[in-house]
């Protein structure tokens, strides 16, 4: 729902707009990367699952699922993966439900309040 949700707080720029961005930034750097976006919790674990002895790294946005889900954390955790959490937004400005962040727990950071650029800035972390 990017470009479409809130654009106040977002932005106006597409899911579409992110990746093309991201993928232009790991070409630069010679970093391979692939996209999973879902709104059904089951497949981000299964993704997560999937990513296991495939992949050095996890950038993920948990949305909504950052102030509930055990699950993704758990996941996440099973895997031992590298993560950055990232959220266009600074949640830690936001409503007091949003300062609890599961995926926080395990992530090595957390980058907020940065849009789309904080997705970068995941990107040089992994590859410090």
């Amino acid at each position: 729902m990017l470009g479409i949700r809130e654009p106040e707080i977002y932005g106006n720029k597409t899911l579409s707009d992110l990746t093309a961005l991201i993928s232009g930034y790991c070409a630069d750097k010679g970093v391979d990367v692939s996209f999973f976006q879902s709104n059904h919790e089951g497949e981000i674990v299964e993704a997560i699952q999937k990513a296991y002895k495939v992949y050095d790294g996890i950038i993920i946005n948990p949305a909504a699922y950052t102030h509930t889900s055990v699950a993704i954390l758990d996941a996440l955790k099973a895997v031992g993966i590298r993560t950055v959490e990232v959220h266009i937004s600074d949640v830690s400005e936001r409503e007091p439900f949003r300062q609890v962040s599961y995926v926080g727990l395990y992530a090595e950071a957390t980058v907020k309040g940065l849009g789309f650029d904080g997705y970068l800035k995941a990107v040089d972390i992994l590859l410090s």
